[in-house]
């Protein structure tokens, strides 16, 4: 049963944006991602419990599947699981919330995403999976695979993709 929306009812206008990534909830990268979002709609996060780099398409499918409440604020809820992310886009949209989203975001991913790496990475799978139900998706990366490094720099270039679709 949807969990989300039967408590909170957006308004005609308001956007409903999911994040994810293969990074896990400690990555600074979803963290940005969220703060830049916030300013575009309501945000739902599911997100794996841990790094699940170089996942692909995978999903679970002999361990059971776990999501539980981390964080509720006013303007977000993020959600962990114990699965891939495209697990985590299967279980948004499939228990936890009774609409589709407007829009997907994954990411931002530390290490970059491009040529072949994305056939093998968790963050553009999660995309995949997002267009696979008709959901517009972005998936958001970095060549910097240093959690140190300030993922905010991005945030002109993301605000700018997110206002576009």
């Amino acid at each position: 049963m949807p969990l989300w929306l039967n408590r909170k009812q957006l308004t005609m206008s308001e956007k409903l944006i999911f994040i994810t990534n293969d990074d896990g909830i400690d990555a600074p990268g979803i963290n940005t991602l969220i703060s830049i979002a916030k300013e575009f709609g309501k945000i739902i996060v599911v997100t794996p419990d841990g790094e699940k780099s170089g996942m692909s398409h995978a999903v679970t499918v002999k361990n059971p599947l776990r999501i539980k409440k981390h964080i509720m604020k006013d303007d977000y809820e993020l959600y962990i699981s114990n699965g891939t992310p495209v697990d985590c886009v299967k279980l948004a949209m499939h228990r936890l919330l009774n609409k589709k989203p407007d829009l997907l975001l994954s990411g931002i991913n530390h290490g970059a995403n491009s040529s072949v790496n994305i056939f093998y990475s968790g963050t553009m799978a999660a995309v995949i999976e997002g267009c696979m139900l008709q959901i517009p998706s972005i998936g958001f990366s970095s060549l910097h695979n240093s959690y140190d490094f300030d993922m905010s720099v991005y945030e002109k270039d993301i605000k700018h993709l997110i206002s576009k679709i």
